[in-house]
């Protein structure tokens, strides 16, 4: 096997779609493969927060296999093959980083990302614009898609001078939930929690914490702490979900502690 080149992989997916090959394979098309590479992206993301490394390996396999079937596809159709899609990624790397590649010359990490910001913009000249908000895609994680759409508002002037502007506009959210639950029907709640939480991630973005990974790392927090609880009360030869709230946070405690 050519471990140097995408071959053995791509000769593989032609197999599977061919009229001898797999019958699954051959009916999928771009859009039913969609949901696959968002599936592999968080797979790749979680081994490494896991600093797995076999796990690594093997699902940065599956996503490539993403890349080498989208691929594969487009050359049955005539639309692309897997070379325009290397020629187009090695193309741009080289494009947008001229201080490697070229004359230019940058000092720092920050320097880079101006410069590379500044790219994307050339790049984009050429495209009909219709919003500062153009570039954050529709499908991004919710909390990922609130930071992306403040921060190109924020490019254009439309932000909070200070944090304090922001502590303001949660105290304000926080009203409106109230007022909702107490006069309004269950879709003005849905809105009012979904401006809160819009804000809270403005907050975020002010304190230069990336929402999403910090919601993650809370999301394993709780659930190490919960599942520490539960294994408590087995040791004690309690069932958890027979006891009471007050015994229950004794146990919240009992775990926070440690």
């Amino acid at each position: 096997m050519n471990q140097d080149t995408l071959q053995p992989l791509l000769d593989i997916m032609r197999q599977l779609r061919s009229q001898e090959g797999c019958p699954w394979d051959r009916e999928q098309t771009h859009d039913s493969l969609r949901p696959f590479a968002i599936e592999e992206s968080y797979e790749v993301a979680e081994a490494v927060d896991n600093h797995d490394i076999p796990a690594l390996v093997d699902e940065l396999g599956d996503l490539l296999l993403q890349v080498v079937f989208h691929a594969v596809i487009g050359e049955e159709h005539a639309e692309f093959t897997m070379e325009d899609v290397v020629a187009a990624i090695c193309t741009k790397m080289q494009r947008r980083h001229p201080h490697v590649f070229a004359e230019t010359h940058v000092d720092n990490s920050a320097q880079v990302l101006e410069q590379w910001e500044a790219i994307k913009t050339l790049e984009r000249k050429d495209k009909p614009k219709i919003s500062a908000l153009d570039g954050v895609t529709k499908n991004l994680p919710a909390l990922m898609a609130a930071n992306k759409l403040q921060s190109k508002a924020a490019k254009v002037g439309f932000d909070w001078p200070t944090v304090q502007g922001v502590w303001d506009k949660l105290e304000e959210e926080k009203a409106e939930i109230l007022q909702a639950i107490h006069s309004e029907g269950s879709e003005a709640v849905e809105e009012e929690v979904g401006d809160f939480l819009f804000a809270a991630v403005n907050l975020a973005r002010f304190l230069n914490v990336e929402p999403e990974s910090a919601l993650l790392k809370a999301n394993q927090k709780f659930k190490t702490r919960f599942i520490a609880m539960e294994n408590i009360a087995k040791q004690n030869h309690m069932d958890f979900a027979t006891l009471n709230l007050e015994q229950q946070e004794a146990l919240w405690q009992q775990v926070k502690k440690h």
